[in-house]
């Protein structure tokens, strides 16, 4: 199964505008969308456990850090020398770079060839385990336009960003099923199924 977390404002926005190394989440975000990760950790245990519950991950490169053009080949992602994945990570990118091994059984593949070729090889790195998208927006959108998403959690914080990454922009029509909801202090916990077919 292809799944997706992603924590979202209310008007759907995943992080704020101009992302960059000393606020990753962009202007006037700060912790919002994710102060239920950290503030509220006990009380939303399952669903922080499922975030990382995957064989292998896609996240686009935006996601794995804050540079554009070529590599810096010193950033080995936000997460310092363990990252929490535990499993092969795909990055989409249009710079080719040689995998990046990390602590704890993290290792970064660069992908080039779009999000079906990071899914297609995410889903032979799970084996029988679930491929998880990963984020940001962009990819996930993708991934959602494409078809390759079967399960998508939406992780609402009240909150309003007004502008920023929205969620969904360029996926068009898609028919989702209500697969369960359970809401805490500081989040809405949605989830959702959704058939695989592109177009």
């Amino acid at each position: 199964m292809i799944t997706c977390d992603m924590a979202v404002s209310i008007d759907g926005y995943v992080a704020g505008p101009n992302q960059r190394a000393d606020a990753p989440f962009g202007d006037g975000v700060g912790d919002s969308l994710h102060q239920w990760m950290f503030e509220a950790a006990e009380e939303n245990a399952a669903e922080i456990a499922a975030i990382t519950d995957a064989g292998a991950f896609v996240m686009g490169r935006n996601m794995f850090g804050p540079g554009r053009g070529e590599w810096d080949l010193d950033w080995t992602g936000w997460w310092g020398p363990e990252p929490p994945y535990h499993a092969p990570v795909f990055v989409l990118t249009h710079h080719e770079r040689s995998p990046v091994q990390m602590e704890g059984g993290t290792t970064f593949h660069f992908v080039t060839g779009g999000i079906e070729e990071a899914v297609t090889r995410a889903r032979a790195a799970a084996g029988e385990r679930d491929v998880s998208i990963a984020g940001g927006a962009a990819t996930v959108n993708q991934a959602l336009a494409a078809g390759l998403v079967d399960e998508l959690r939406l992780h609402v914080a009240p909150v309003l960003l007004g502008q920023g990454e929205r969620l969904f922009d360029g996926v068009g029509r898609t028919e989702l099923t209500p697969a369960g909801v359970r809401q805490t202090a500081l989040v809405t916990h949605l989830r959702y199924t959704l058939s695989r077919t592109a177009g």
